[in-house]
């Protein structure tokens, strides 16, 4: 993305230059909100993830803990035990953007109904 001078508009290039493409829109999928914000109760096991954002595949579960872990906001600690545990955590980055993730969330909660009501408007002026 290119920041505009005074009589430009930005342009949004289709690269990994483009921060808005490069990390929001990763964090902005189905699940990682989700799973970054059971997170923030603490570290916890991929069973009681699964269990705690409901309607996830194990598949995507994985997928999904993977790609944050790859960002470097979540962590992946194995203890050697029998059975192995594993334990997922945030890390400081994935602290730090939970922090402003927090002020769109609770956006959207304020304006919850009033989104509901400008869609089922718009569906039915569409229809």
């Amino acid at each position: 993305m290119t920041t505009p001078n005074n009589n430009e508009r930005r342009i949004f290039f289709n690269d990994d230059k483009c921060p808005i493409r490069n990390v929001v829109l990763q964090i902005g999928d189905k699940w990682s909100a989700l799973i970054l914000f059971a997170l923030v109760d603490g570290a916890d096991r991929f069973s009681s993830l699964k269990k705690r954002v409901v309607g996830i595949s194990q598949r995507m579960l994985t997928q999904t803990l993977r790609d944050l872990e790859r960002e470097g906001y979540v962590s992946r600690t194995v203890y050697p035990e029998v059975p192995i545990r594993v334990e997922y955590a945030l890390t400081e980055l994935g602290r730090k953007l939970v922090k402003p993730l927090y002020q769109l969330v609770s956006w959207a909660d304020d304006h919850h109904d009033e989104i509901k009501q400008n869609r089922k408007a718009y569906d039915e002026n569409v229809d």
